[in-house]
């Protein structure tokens, strides 16, 4: 007995969708897992790294730009 081509694509799109459903269940379960403090204090981290100008960056890196400076008028 052949199986018909639609019958593979439909199994397909079931396992697919299964798939995304374990990884966002995961990604769910991570998220939860932070006490509310614990996010407030990662907020509060990244928030001050991003004020302050002295920030490490990676090599090669000067100050941020805007995307019209980019262009190579100035």
């Amino acid at each position: 007995m052949r199986i018909k081509w639609w019958k593979v694509a439909g199994l397909a799109g079931v396992v697919g969708v299964a798939a995304t459903g374990v990884l966002v269940a995961r990604a769910e379960r991570r998220r939860r897992a932070y006490t509310p403090e614990e996010i407030r204090s990662r907020l509060r981290e990244r928030h001050a790294v991003a004020q302050d100008p002295t920030a490490s960056r990676s090599a090669g890196d000067g100050p941020p730009t805007s995307r019209g400076s980019r262009t190579g008028d100035g």
